[in-house]
């Protein structure tokens, strides 16, 4: 497979990225500057790599996963000038920290994360290069939470923008980015037929409300598992059945977990799941299904097709796709290219904030500026030929008027 022509083919549909990069070309407001990146290595964030540089910076990246990195796209990043590529599919654990020390090695001044391993290594064992360092921007749920516990707990040492937060983030890429392509990477692994079937999604924020939307309009029965009353009580309005996860675990045919936290499924629902449920994770790390428990319990494993492991208890068998890891990218191509184009979007004009207001910020997460955010809506809309309207001189002085009435 050609990397060079899925990039391609992602730039052509990444309108608004395209017009931002437009922008760099003729500013080079990242002019001078390092930017060390962990992402999901695949055709989307390659474009917006050469945005990057084009706008003037020199780029090193590695994956933020083991198995989410695209090998044609990384050889086909290693080709372009003032790219320094260390991704590869399937490391192990120790090549995925090397690849992130060898990131952290370019000494870089702004740091692009997702699920923030690359900001923890440089609090936890590189604190050396944290003085150099302008600014981070963080792209997943995951990583802004972990950052936010870090700034709680006095140690976050350089300013982070949560890109995550912007509205044309996560109601587009969590929701309808999360909700297509998980299941997208359930059909390639599986083949399976959805409608029917009950599938249970573990968490029902953004994502796990694209998960179920998706499915419901696959035809299948929806049970939402939560841990917080108002997320359960909207899946209940929103037309879901909700229960415990041990209640669902006995009627479920097809679980994703998309939580952000572990052991979501352990031991006590392998036991009580029927024999050929299919289990899947859409969270970031691999820890919402235990892996090592359900292998344990196993008297034989074997794969039965790309990403689909089959584990033998004796009395049954349970599927267990992508290894636990995300299934979406670990088996499929990711979000859709349209969505990530408003995620990158934010991603690169999160780095123009950072270069260009770095002596302002202090050192804590901030939510994505306001204005970013709906430029990157505008430009969206524009891209899409849609107008809409505008407030009257009236409209808008009866709208901050407090003294307005009955």
């Amino acid at each position: 497979m050609d990397g060079k022509g899925k990039i391609e083919w992602a730039e052509k549909n990444m309108r608004v990225l395209s017009r931002i990069r437009k922008r760099f070309e003729e500013e080079k407001p990242l002019d001078g500057l390092r930017i060390g990146m962990a992402l999901h290595v695949e055709a989307k964030t390659a474009a917006l790599v050469r945005t990057l540089v084009a706008g003037g910076a020199e780029v090193a990246i590695t994956g933020c996963n083991p198995l989410t990195t695209q090998d044609d796209v990384a050889d086909a990043l290693r080709k372009e000038e003032r790219v320094s590529c260390f991704a590869r599919r399937g490391m192990s654990r120790e090549e995925y920290y090397n690849a992130l020390n060898a990131v952290l090695d370019f000494e870089p001044d702004i740091i692009i994360d997702d699920g923030a391993d690359l900001i923890y290594l440089i609090h936890e064992k590189r604190k050396v290069i944290a003085d150099r360092i302008l600014g981070a921007s963080e792209e997943t749920t995951t990583g802004v939470n972990r950052l936010r516990s870090m700034e709680e707990d006095g140690v976050l040492l350089f300013p982070v923008i949560a890109v995550n937060d912007a509205y044309t983030k996560y109601l587009f890429d969590n929701r309808y980015g999360t909700g297509q392509s998980t299941w997208d990477g359930i059909f390639r692994a599986t083949n399976s037929l959805i409608a029917g079937k009950k599938v249970v999604v573990a968490g029902y924020g953004w994502c796990g409300r694209g998960i179920a939307m998706r499915a419901k309009g696959l035809g299948a029965k929806v049970i939402i598992t939560e841990v917080d009353e108002i997320r359960a009580l909207e899946a209940v309005m929103d037309g879901f059945d909700v229960m415990t996860m041990d209640e669902a675990s006995l009627v479920g045919d097809i679980f994703i977990t998309a939580t952000g936290n572990r052991d979501v499924i352990t031991r006590k629902h392998f036991l009580s799941m029927k024999d050929g449920a299919i289990l899947a994770n859409a969270g970031h790390f691999n820890v919402e299904i235990n892996v090592e428990e359900l292998e344990k319990m196993a008297h034989e494993a074997r794969e039965l097709r790309p990403n689909l492991r089959e584990y033998n208890l004796g009395n049954k068998k349970l599927y267990l796709l992508a290894d636990g890891r995300l299934v979406n990218l670990v088996s499929g191509d990711g979000h859709p290219i349209e969505v990530m184009d408003m995620s990158f979007a934010n991603q690169a004009l999160a780095v123009e904030y950072i270069a260009k207001n770095a002596e302002k910020l202090e050192k804590k997460v901030y939510r994505m500026p306001e204005e970013l955010d709906r430029e990157v809506a505008r430009i969206k809309l524009e891209t899409l030929g849609i107008k809409i309207d505008e407030l009257t001189e009236e409209q808008a002085k009866y709208l901050s008027d407090w003294r307005e009435g009955t």
